[in-house]
């Protein structure tokens, strides 16, 4: 692969929000890419900020929060510069995004079918008649029979993961390069959970699409992703391959998150969960060195000033004073 396979290219991202106590530095310095064909999986707990990336990708942020990068570019194009129909066109024809909940996303007020095709008439100039074919095509593609039946239907005579399927259908219908799915099985029982990230997985395979899956679950990072980035406090604090993150984690907080997970044959039953220590910090007003120290065991001085950063892109990188044997470097 080379440069022109990077359908998304995020360098420098930082995201604040205005609070009455002060900013709010809700992302901090984010900087990863996406390629073509390949999954990118943003992992981390609840408020470390995985989400605010997303919508700050797709320009969705709350009025509240104001976006900083040095680069922030899809297909090559500067969203920073990219400004209001400009913006909407591209979130329409080579952006898209799955959100974590269908019923909220998805207009109650109008039928299936009309909220499928608006935006591709709108984008493509197409009939309302093609739009229609477009539609059943893509439901009868995320796995939905009586694809023509359903047009007529509203999202409260669909199931949690009739509608999810939906809104993969949906952010489909333009034929975007990039898919953003922020925890699109969240709110979903295990079986169809399942069911929507194989569905997620398989259409990212063969429509060739950049996607970047946003998850609190491990055990989906390994069976999807090929690359993931570990989020802690607004922050990436390691990323590279899977395969090398899950059997050499670097970064004290991705080994406690790891840590955590049961593992078949090696979990005594009824035996006690790992945990992780202490409360996410504050990330409001001024922040220094490592979110994660006081948490740490390994935790020294010198992480309370400047963190460093090891190795190189494509392959492992993590930000911590621990170099690769485990010591401070």
């Amino acid at each position: 692969m080379n440069g022109t396979d990077i359908v998304l290219d995020v360098q420098g991202l930082t995201v604040d929000i205005a609070t009455p106590r002060g900013a709010l530095h809700a992302v901090r310095d984010v900087s990863f890419q996406v390629r073509r064909g390949e999954t990118l999986c943003l992992v981390g707990e609840s408020g470390c900020g995985k989400s605010m990336t997303s919508l700050a990708i797709m320009g969705l942020l709350p009025k509240a929060a104001r976006r900083n990068t040095r680069r922030l570019a899809v297909l090559g194009e500067d969203l920073s510069k990219a400004r209001g129909r400009r913006i909407n066109a591209l979130r329409g024809s080579k952006m898209a995004m799955i959100f974590q909940e269908p019923m909220t996303a998805l207009n109650p007020a109008y039928a299936i079918g009309e909220q499928l095709t608006e935006h591709y008439i709108h984008h493509r100039g197409a009939s309302s008649q093609q739009a229609r074919d477009r539609a059943v095509e893509l439901l009868e593609k995320v796995g939905i029979a009586s694809a023509g039946q359903r047009l007529a239907q509203y999202p409260h005579q669909l199931s949690g993961g009739l509608r999810q399927r939906v809104m993969i259908a949906m952010a489909l219908m333009c034929g975007p390069e990039l898919l953003i799915a922020d925890e699109p099985s969240t709110a979903l029982d295990v079986t169809i959970q399942a069911q929507i990230l194989r569905l997620l997985a398989d259409l990212q395979a063969e429509l060739g699409i950049a996607m970047v899956l946003i998850t609190h679950d491990l055990g989906v990072v390994a069976r999807i992703a090929r690359q993931v980035a570990v989020m802690y406090a607004g922050q990436i604090v390691e990323e590279g391959p899977v395969a090398d993150i899950f059997s050499a984690p670097r970064h004290p907080y991705t080994q406690g998150l790891l840590g955590c997970i049961p593992v078949p044959g090696r979990s005594a039953p009824g035996e006690a969960l790992g945990t992780i220590p202490g409360v996410v910090p504050s990330l409001v007003g001024e922040l220094r060195g490592c979110a994660f120290a006081d948490r740490c065991a390994y935790a020294q001085a010198q992480c309370l000033t400047a963190v460093p950063i090891h190795g190189q892109p494509p392959g492992q990188q993590w930000r911590c004073i621990l170099g690769a044997e485990g010591v401070p470097a």
